[in-house]
């Protein structure tokens, strides 16, 4: 094959490629009402019943979806969720992940990645991912890897897809302290 010819189907392949491998692109934005939801969680290997209008009741939730617990993609993500906790909590934020595990999963994930700091919730019918356009595409039974930031009204402040977990923290936080500082404005 000619040189021009392979490169005039590089990009459609390449394109091909990332279709099937890219998170939904449907994401909610900003502006936008986040669906409410009820769901099992656990916190410290604790089940109790999360829900979203009682936690912005509190004030902000950052809100963050994640493909499945103890993959090394997500036990980092948790990780970095736990260490940054205590400064969601300063800035008046919950934290919560989602996944479609099980709660049996969930309690030992809660305890091992998440360090007891935040709570996680399994979506097993994935009612809750659907609502929030957080389904992985090479893989419809998984969450995206999205975060959202949500405020008290149920308006979605920031939204960031991105399967590598590295950001995930750095850009919520940012968001949230942003929107903090407008409020007191």
């Amino acid at each position: 094959m000619s040189k021009s010819l392979s490169s005039l189907f590089a990009v459609p392949l390449l394109l091909a490629a990332a279709l099937v491998t890219a998170p939904a692109g449907a994401v909610l934005k900003p502006g936008e009402k986040a669906p409410d939801f009820s769901a099992p969680s656990s916190l410290g290997g604790q089940v109790s019943t999360f829900s979203l209008t009682s936690a912005l009741k509190k004030g902000p939730v950052v809100l963050y979806f994640y493909p499945a617990a103890f993959s090394s993609g997500c036990t980092v993500e948790a990780h970095l969720f736990a260490e940054a906790t205590d400064r969601y909590k300063a800035l008046g934020a919950t934290v919560i992940g989602i996944s479609a595990d099980n709660i049996e999963t969930l309690n030992k994930f809660s305890v091992s990645a998440c360090r007891s700091k935040f709570a996680v919730v399994a979506d097993v019918d994935q009612k809750v991912m659907k609502a929030y356009d957080s389904v992985l595409n090479k893989n419809p039974e998984r969450a995206s890897r999205t975060s959202y930031v949500i405020a008290p009204d149920h308006s979605v402040i920031y939204e960031y897809t991105d399967m590598n977990p590295e950001k995930h923290v750095e850009n919520t936080m940012h968001a949230l302290e942003q929107w903090s500082a407008k409020k007191k404005q």
